[in-house]
């Protein structure tokens, strides 16, 4: 299923202050070699096998620099995209005013594609038969969150919640500083809303059946190995039946499919989006 449209909205102040940091007051270089009457035609390219993820915020990167600029895409959103130098947008126009545009328009679709190229990866060592399902984190690029998430549900994952208005998670620190696990759920129950569930990270099997016991509906189960996931997940659904059980901690490439295999309901992860790597794209003028 394709995910839903990134709307402009979420981007278009994005957009323009990444072209305030790198155009400033003037492109020096194009304004003073390219002739500002010169119009031409420019594709971009993969250079590299990757999951194209981006489209929409090249459009809006060449459109706020010269809103007569033509763009268009050759390829859908989220195609797999075989490299090297394949074509999958095109701009037209003023030369001058896509050279200006280029590198802001490529920094956004090669951070994009590389973490819908990695989060493919990773759903693809999932496998479509398995239950579980792999969410991302908030350990995102500051700014770029709605970017950055968005690409992951391109890349075929599902999103964790976005900002600490809209979930209640009890970490760690949370539990030390309310003085217990107990206690932290209480002040929860309490201050939050009947649409909120619950949600305890627990470092060991007696913290998780505390946890459940008074009242969270999720755990988050941190840094266990393999096993001692599975004897987890064997034990809670026994103890705790009913309870959301989500694994994070050492979710790698070489792990997920494992992790999986052990019977919890969510995976997140860091990695896809924080470990992705910028893919290869560039921007070629095409012959004058």
């Amino acid at each position: 299923m394709k995910p839903a449209p990134l709307h402009s909205s979420a981007y278009r102040e994005t957009v323009a202050r990444a072209l305030t940091e790198d155009v400033g007051s003037g492109d020096i270089t194009t304004n003073s070699v390219v002739d500002k009457a010169r119009e031409g035609t420019a594709q971009i390219l993969a250079r590299e096998p990757l999951v194209l993820c981006g489209l929409p915020v090249m459009r809006e990167v060449f459109s706020q620099v010269d809103p007569k600029l033509s763009f268009t895409g050759l390829m859908e959103e989220g195609s797999t995209c075989k490299g090297p130098r394949q074509p999958v947008a095109r701009v037209s126009g003023s030369l001058a005013s896509i050279l200006t545009a280029e590198r802001v328009a490529l920094n956004f679709a090669q951070r994009m594609s590389g973490i819908a190229t990695l989060c493919r990866e990773f759903c693809s060592r999932v496998g479509p038969e398995a239950s579980a399902r792999l969410v991302d984190t908030r350990k995102t690029t500051p700014g770029l969150r709605h970017l950055e998430k968005y690409a992951v549900r391109v890349g075929g994952a599902r999103n964790h919640r976005f900002g600490l208005d809209d979930g209640l998670m009890i970490k760690d620190n949370h539990i030390a500083a309310a003085g217990g696990i107990a206690e932290a759920v209480r002040r929860a129950q309490r201050h939050g809303h009947h649409l909120l569930r619950i949600q305890v990270e627990v470092e060991s099997l007696k913290q998780a059946i505390e946890a459940a016991e008074a009242g969270a509906g999720a755990l988050l189960l941190d840094n266990f190995s393999v096993e001692e996931l599975r004897n987890m997940v064997e034990t809670l659904r026994r103890e705790a039946p009913g309870v959301l059980l989500e694994a994070s901690g050492g979710v790698s490439l070489e792990t997920v499919a494992a992790i999986a295999e052990t019977g919890v309901d969510v995976i997140s992860c860091g990695a896809i989006t924080h470990q992705s790597r910028a893919v290869d794209l560039s921007l070629q003028i095409e012959a004058l």
